[in-house]
This record gives structure tokens, C-alpha cells and sequence, in this order.
């Protein structure tokens, strides 16, 4: 097996350029995703020739990641705008819904400050408002506590008229002012335009630019139907004029490997170039198996002056005048494309792009002289969501599972575990992960013995590897192999996840010191971990560990911590057509 992705990447790197050439006015090739991995309704803005990204987040921890980049294709993640849980206390662990929580934010700069506002949906109560703040968006700390406010709609956008007053545009489309100190909304809302007759009107970004307030808006659903439409006013509250020629950007109705193109934000450079920056999915127009969702997609805008900006049609290869590559990015972040090479020393901080389902209890994670220490959950990965009869187990107060976007079309992804379970149905291992009704897992799990195992007549519970999945279109049938003899006193055991395709995942295992043993335990479909209960997000690998349902409360009983070392997780290559695949950049 490692020959074969061995070759793969060879034969990668000599057929394929770059992915991004060093610009100085003229075009460069560039590919598409700019942010590959689950990076839905992006918003972006320029400050001193860097720039900057937000992306949603619904209920993953910490939330709102803040994308720092000199090029346009190298993007180092500098913080998370909601990175603690007392910014939002008890939010998280109050909403139910997987695909609820942080929705479509928009990132603006003004005087010396970067302003991320957003909206929460899935606790009682209805939709909170957030606004945070900070003059330092390469630290985590330095993003405030959130202003509070009320909205009737989603997808909030912010803008500055000449005057000074602020106002918030939400979807359907709806105008208020706001006022940033207090969370105060203007009433009512002033309707401002329906679009042009797709279903749900939302996303919409305010621009002003010779003389004209342009309105720019996604229609049709962020589905196959979804697109970038425009309208102007003379007066920001209107009327509002659509363009003749709308939709101005979308890949319905066409054979394009990348499908869903809409939900869009316009900025420009140092250089006065306009570039735009949207959501797709890589699943051409079956719309099927897609497991990294949403993805941030960059454009170049032709913006003449007085008429209607004209947008690239998103491809996988992309043609633009960029900056110069540039990795000179602040902070201490990784760069979303790199690989991760993780030993979790003792003391040292969780690496800043791994996430959790939830906000975690306290304590659940650790780095310890052993790795990546993890103390598992009762519930396990799929537990029992919106279950009135078993609350405990829903996994509302936090998985104990921990991961990272799958930015790649081909990748591997490894990790040596520790385990020594003393009871039954104690369980550690590693997962592709959607929802909690989609994900696919490879686990280290203590069995009851068989007739085989038994002692005497006793039987014996067995070490063994177990494959579950649940998710869309169906669930493969779990499978549990024997440990085989030997390894438990062998050192850790390596657990690995490969894509030798688009649309599979092979899960194996072997002693870490003897990866040549290793043991292929199931082949499972891309398709489980793509749309259904989770078109809104995207796949994470990553970890886990869980008494699955033992002990009461929300506790297992003592033992069965894991221990988790040795994290790699390498991209080898992109597919960015259906017929076309280039090496990872």
C-alpha cells in the first residue's frame, strides 16, 4: 500500500504544475479550492496586502476560523473568533441540531478593528446575534466577548455608509441599522429586494461604489440550483434594481465538477484588482458523494467603473493576476494545505486546527508524557441525538472525539494508539466524521469472548478491531476482526485512514513498529459521509475514545483513558475536475 500512494504522488508531481506561480501583473495559474476542506459561506476583506477570511462554523469548537493569506492560495489559519467557552456560556451545550450553531459570518475592517458578525441558531430562545471584535486577529484571546443582539433572519452582513451609520442587511432581504455598542436594531426591518425568484433570498453583501449601493445576494438554495445574483440603489434602502443578466455567477444547469457555486463575498487587492470568494462543492452535477462539503472557492471580478461586476465562472483551474507567493504570514497558526505532523508532548497546547463536536467538558483532553490523552464519553460517536428518553447520551455536552478537515481528494491520516481497556465495550480508535449520524470508524474495541476464548467455560473478553459507519444511503454491515496475538503487548497500535479514490476510505491497522503487518479491516463509501444529515458541513478525521454507554450520567466508568501519539495526516493530490487530479498544494 505504501508503494502504490508512493507512486500515485510521483506520477503527480511530473505530470502537474505548481499549483500557483509567482505573479508580477501578469496571470497566474492557480487551483481551486483556495480552502479546500469544509469551509462554507466565506467572507473576506484586504488590509495592508493581507488577506483575510471567515468561514462558518454551526457547532463545532472553537468556531469561526480567521484565514490570514499574502497570495491568495497559501492560508494560514490566524485565530478563531469564538475560541472560548465563556464568550457564549451554556450556548453549546443547549443546542441539539447538527447542523446548527455558527452561520455564515461576514469579516469587515473599520478604523484599526476587525468586525465579525454572525448569527447562532438551535437553542431556545431563537437566533442570537453575535458581534465580535479585535485590533489583533492572529491571536485567539484578543477577539472580544460578543455584543448580543436580536435578528429575525440569518445570514447578517455589515456595512458603513458615508455617514457613519451602520447597517446590518439579513436574508430575504431585510435592512436594519445597528448599533455595534449596544446590539440595538432599527425598526422595522425595510424589505430592500426579493431577488429574482429563487427560493431563499440570503447571503447578501452591501458595496458601495461610484455612486451606486450594489447588493449582491445567493438564490436557488445551497444546493444544485444555488447562485450569485445582483441588484443597485441610488439610496441604500432603495429601490434596488436587479441586473438584467442575472445570475452573475453559478455552475447550475452545467457538467462542472464543481456544483452548489453561490453564497459570495467581493474584495479587491493593493493593486485595485477585484477577486471574489464563494462556496462549492467537488461533485459535479450528481450531487452524491461529496464528504469535504462546502468548500471557499477564489475568482477574479472585472469591475469597470459605473457598471455591474463580471465574475469568473468558478473552475478547478483558474487563470489571475495574483500577488506574489508569499508564506510571510503572521501568527502561529498552521497553513490550512500543510501536512499535520502531531507528538502531543506533555504540556504542549492542542495544535490550533484541530476542533471538537461541541464545546468539550473540561478535562476530556490532555497532553500527557503518553501523547494525546483522552478520557472517553459514555455516548459514543453516534450516542442518541435529540433522544428525550436518554438526554445523557445525546452528546449535547461535548464527544470525546477530537479532528481536523479532510483538505484533500487523496490523503493518509495516521495516529498510534495506547489502549488498555478492562471493560467490556470500551473503545478507542479513529473516524471519518460528518454528523453524528455520519461518520465511519475504526475502533480498538474489548469484546465479549466466544466459545473460543473461553477458559474453563469462562469466556474470555478479546481485544479486537471493530469497523461501524452510519450515514447516507445506507450503512455497511459492522465488522469485528480478532487483535491478533501479540500486538496489545507490542507498543502502540497504528490506525490508519486512506482514500485510494474520490469516493472510498480504507481503514487498516498494524503494530507501530511493524507497519509491514498491517491488516486492510474495511473499505467503506465516500457517500455515508457526504450531504444527507450533513449537507451544510464537511468530513473531519480524526479520534475518539468512549465507554459506549456504560457507567450513568454523562461519566464512563474509571479507565479506559486512550492515548493517542504519532498524528500524521498527509495530502497527496486533488481531484479538480472529474477527470483531472493534481498533487496537493
Amino acid at each position: 500500500m505504501r508503494f502504490q500512494y508512493l507512486e500515485l504522488a510521483l506520477g503527480l508531481l511530473a505530470s502537474a504544475a505548481s499549483p500557483a506561480l509567482a505573479a508580477g501583473g501578469e496571470n497566474s495559474t492557480y487551483y481551486n479550492p483556495a480552502l479546500p476542506g469544509w469551509h462554507s459561506d466565506p467572507s473576506c476583506t484586504q488590509v495592508d496586502g493581507t488577506f483575510f477570511c471567515a468561514t462558518s462554523t454551526f457547532i463545532s469548537f472553537p468556531g469561526i476560523p480567521i484565514y490570514a493569506s499574502r497570495d491568495l492560495v497559501n492560508w494560514k489559519l490566524a485565530s478563531h473568533a469564538w475560541n472560548r467557552e465563556s464568550q457564549l456560556p451554556g450556548v453549546s451545550w443547549n443546542t441539539t441540531g447538527q447542523q446548527d450553531g455558527m452561520y455564515a459570518p461576514t469579516l469587515r475592517y473599520r478604523d484599526g478593528e476587525f468586525y465579525l458578525i454572525c448569527e447562532y441558531l438551535g437553542v431556545p430562545g431563537g437566533i442570537i446575534g453575535v458581534v465580535f471584535r479585535t485590533a489583533d486577529p492572529f491571536r485567539d484571546e484578543a477577539w472580544s466577548d460578543p455584543v448580543i443582539f436580536r435578528p429575525t433572519n440569518i445570514d447578517p452582513d455589515l456595512f458603513w455608509d458615508d455617514g457613519g451609520r451602520v447597517y446590518m442587511a439579513t436574508h430575504s432581504v431585510i435592512l436594519q441599522e445597528i448599533d455595534l455598542e449596544t446590539g440595538e436594531l432599527s425598526q422595522p426591518p425595510i424589505n430592500i429586494w426579493n431577488g429574482t425568484g429563487g427560493v431563499w433570498p440570503e447571503g447578501p453583501h452591501i458595496y458601495k461604489r461610484d455612486g451606486w449601493y450594489y447588493l449582491l445576494i445567493a438564490e436557488g438554495g445551497t444546493e444544485l440550483n444555488h447562485a450569485v445574483t445582483i441588484a443597485r440603489s441610488r439610496n441604500i434602502t432603495g429601490p434596488y434594481e436587479g441586473y438584467e443578466n442575472n445570475p452573475i455567477l453559478t455552475n447550475r444547469g452545467t457538467d462542472e465538477y464543481f456544483q452548489t457555486v453561490g453564497h459570495a463575498d467581493l474584495f479587491q487587492d493593493v493593486e485595485g484588482n477585484w477577486w471574489g470568494a464563494c462556496l462549492a462543492t467537488r461533485s459535479g452535477p450528481e450531487w452524491e458523494v461529496y464528504p469535504m462539503g462546502r468548500e471557499a472557492v477564489v475568482f477574479p471580478v472585472r469591475w469597470e467603473e459605473g457598471e455591474w461586476p463580471v465574475l469568473e465562472p468558478v473552475r478547478g483551474e483558474m487563470s489571475a493576476p495574483l500577488p506574489p507567493i508569499n508564506r510571510d504570514v503572521p501568527g502561529d497558526g498552521p497553513f490550512n494545505t500543510d501536512p499535520d505532523v502531531y507528538d502531543f508532548a506533555g504540556g504542549t497546547p492542542i495544535p490550533r486546527n484541530l476542533v471538537y463536536w461541541r464545546v468539550p467538558r473540561e478535562g476530556t483532553f490532555s497532553t500527557t508524557s503518553e501523547g494525546l490523552q483522552i478520557i472517553p464519553s459514555r455516548n459514543n460517536l453516534t450516542g442518541t441525538p435529540l433522544s428525550e428518553v436518554t438526554p445523557e447520551l445525546s452528546g449535547q455536552q461535548g464527544l470525546a472525539f477530537i479532528g481536523r478537515r479532510q483538505t484533500d481528494t487523496i490523503f493518509r491520516f495516521s495516529v498510534d494508539l495506547s489502549f488498555a481497556p478492562t471493560e467490556i465495550g470500551q473503545e478507542a480508535g479513529v473516524t471519518v466524521f460528518l454528523t453524528q449520524v455520519n461518520h465511519i470508524d475504526l475502533g480498538v474495541v474489548l469484546l465479549p469472548g466466544s466459545n473460543s476464548t473461553s477458559f474453563r467455560g469462562v469466556k474470555k473478553p478479546r481485544l479486537s478491531l471493530r469497523f461501524r459507519a452510519e450515514g447516507t444511503g445506507g450503512a455497511p454491515e459492522p465488522r469485528a476482526v480478532p487483535l491478533p496475538a501479540g500486538w496489545a503487548q507490542g507498543g502502540p497500535i497504528r490506525l490508519q485512514i486512506d482514500t485510494p479514490d474520490a469516493a472510498s476510505y480504507t481503514l487498516s491497522a498494524m503494530p507501530a513498529a511493524d507497519p509491514d503487518a498491517a491488516i486492510s479491516v474495511a473499505t467503506a463509501s465516500a457517500r455515508l459521509v457526504s450531504g444527507g444529515n450533513g449537507s451544510f458541513v464537511g468530513s473531519l478525521v480524526g479520534v475518539y475514545a468512549t465507554c459506549n454507554g456504560a457507567g450513568s450520567g454523562v461519566d464512563c466508568p474509571p479507565g479506559g483513558n486512550a492515548y493517542f501519539s504519532r498524528w500524521r495526516y498527509t495530502g497527496i493530490a486533488q481531484q479538480i475536475s472529474a477527470s483531472e487530479r493534481v498533487p496537493s498544494w
